[in-house]
């Protein structure tokens, strides 16, 4: 029978925890256990396809899907004709039970098998729930619950000028109680169209929410210079799971927060983001209609897991290049928006013109409450360009924030020179500063001013100015002068002295007779050792694929 992910996940979260402590322990020394606590893990869930097996209503071309939403009972499945358009808003109404209702493709042997992802190449095989002009393809009422849609695209209908989401979840609760829950959108081809302002995809405003083996493409807005994402979410008790899909869209391709949650306790929480491809076409660039901003943001969020996924091009342009940004914003009538217990593991990104920002406070117009704590960036591969003249900065580090650790990541930086700023990281000295701070293991090629503070200098001055509690040790950083730098870190003149196991063709693990290998403070390679399989799973656990829920 099809599962209910409720049953069995506390056991799943605990499970998951423990996995987690003991992967986020080894991978930092002793000293740095006891200088940084590590991000509390997320309540994680089970969304694998399980066939179902109850009555089956057949909707063709031409007929009514709403009747069927409304007659079909737990355990059925309605089968939409492949091909066949139906045009929205459609209302996924809240059902007596706990069993899954199915909305799948009459052409499902034909697309992939479960676990793998979808392309626009297999849309011939889908049917399309459109959404008119103004209004979304499907709605959520409170409590709406148990819906899988599989092998379905979603997008607006032609003629449309524009679509705020093509799918809305949530209603804007003020009441963690009537939040719709328990939907998923696996292996579905969701997408804007050509001349229309298509705000977002899938807007993910509930619980146990999932996202899987989609393909989501072509949001932009240009109305007022309108921010536009893939999937959203902002107010929420979660769990959500974003797996293994394309995103693309032109401001944020995937974005927590942005507007004020209703409640203290509908700050988006639990949220695992794994083996997702992030990508912003280049053409965007050069386009004066759309704003575009970066790949990944979280303005309210709490236990997150970002694993194993690429993100691919960020250029400067409305905003100054970061690729993922953890910086928290309020409104003015959230002031509980907070950013914490973030991990972002095992991930690679190419071509962005700069790394992380991490701020710890709301900017002063509308000061939060919370401060961004517990923030764990481990076993990345970052190739830092300056993609349209963007600054170059590694990491940047800003208005404080308490326990962020920053272990074995390799930074790629190809923009020094010329870029005027590039950087391995930026702070910004004095009060408030970031506490608890822990710099290990990592590997960075040349930047202009190395680990650097604005108005103070590079290296100890930056260290002392904007940090407290602070451990730097074990980092390879090419071309920075040892003299103003801690000791037990190492400062190779050149690229080649590294020993790279092939730089120039992109592989960037650490060749056998490199200095620095087993040099790390766990005693594993300095930098990111996702090239080793033992290591990526270590670095990308997968607690959550291997935990089946009844």
């Amino acid at each position: 029978m099809p599962y209910s992910m409720l049953s069995m996940s506390r056991v799943c979260e605990q499970f998951v925890a423990r996995l987690w402590t003991a992967v986020a322990v080894a991978s930092i020394t002793p000293v740095a256990a006891l200088a940084a606590a590590l991000p509390a893990p997320p309540q994680t869930f089970d969304s694998s396809y399980v066939a179902p097996t109850g009555a089956k209503l057949n909707v063709a071309a031409g007929g009514n899907l709403q009747a069927a939403l409304d007659k079909a009972q737990p355990g059925d499945t309605i089968v939409l004709q492949a091909g066949a358009t139906f045009r929205g808003p459609f209302r996924l109404p809240n059902k007596a039970g706990a069993g899954w209702i199915y909305v799948v493709s009459s052409h499902l042997p034909n697309l992939p098998a479960p676990g793998t992802r979808v392309s626009p190449a297999n849309a011939p095989y889908m049917p399309k729930i459109l959404a008119p002009n103004g209004l979304s393809a499907l709605n959520t009422v409170a409590n709406s619950h148990h819906f899988r849609f599989v092998g379905i695209e979603l997008a607006p209908a032609p003629g449309t000028t524009q679509v705020y989401a093509v799918v809305a979840i949530g209603n804007s609760d003020a009441s963690a109680a009537t939040l719709a829950h328990h939907i998923v959108f696996d292996r579905c081809y969701v997408h804007g169209i050509p001349n229309s302002n298509d705000r977002r995809g899938i807007e993910m405003d509930g619980a146990y929410v999932a996202v899987v083996d989609s393909y989501i493409s072509g949001f932009q807005d240009a109305s007022a210079a309108a921010d536009s994402q893939g999937l959203w979410a902002y107010n929420t008790t979660g769990p959500l799971q974003i797996r293994n899909n394309y995103i693309e869209a032109a401001t944020e391709n995937v974005m927590f927060g942005g507007a004020d949650s209703r409640a203290a306790a509908l700050v988006p929480t639990s949220i695992e983001i794994r083996n997702n491809h992030f990508f912003k076409p280049l053409s965007l660039i050069s386009s004066t209609n759309y704003a575009v901003k970066n790949l990944l943001e979280f303005k309210a969020a709490r236990r997150v897991w970002v694993a194993g996924n690429i993100f691919e091009n960020n250029p400067l342009k409305s905003q100054t290049g970061f690729a993922l940004l953890i910086t928290p914003r309020n409104g003015g009538r959230a002031p509980w928006s907070v950013t914490s217990d973030i991990a972002i593991v095992g991930n690679t990104f190419i071509n962005v013109g700069s790394g992380f920002n991490v701020a710890g406070f709301n900017d002063p117009g509308y000061p939060s409450t919370l401060m961004t704590q517990r923030i764990l960036i481990r076993n990345n591969v970052v190739g830092v360009t300056g993609l349209n003249g963007a600054d170059g900065r590694a990491f940047m580090f800003t208005s404080g924030g308490s326990d962020f650790t920053i272990d074995h990541n390799t930074i790629i930086n190809t923009a020094s020179p010329p870029a005027c700023c590039s950087n391995l990281a930026a702070s910004n000295p004095g009060p408030p500063t970031v506490n608890n701070f822990v710099f290990t293991n990592n590997l960075s090629t040349q930047t202009k001013f190395g680990f650097f503070g604005a108005g103070v200098g590079e290296g100890n001055a930056a260290l002392n100015t904007a940090f407290s509690n602070w451990t730097f040790s074990k980092n390879v950083i090419v071309g920075a002068k040892a003299s103003i730098y801690p000791t037990e870190n190492y400062f190779p003149a050149t690229n080649a002295e590294v020993q790279f196991a092939d730089y120039s063709a992109g592989s960037y693990s650490l060749a056998p007779g490199s200095p620095y290998k087993k040099a790390g403070t766990d005693g594993l390679d300095i930098g990111a050792t996702i090239a080793n399989s033992s290591a990526v799973t270590a670095a990308t656990p997968n607690a959550p694929a291997n935990v089946v829920v009844k």
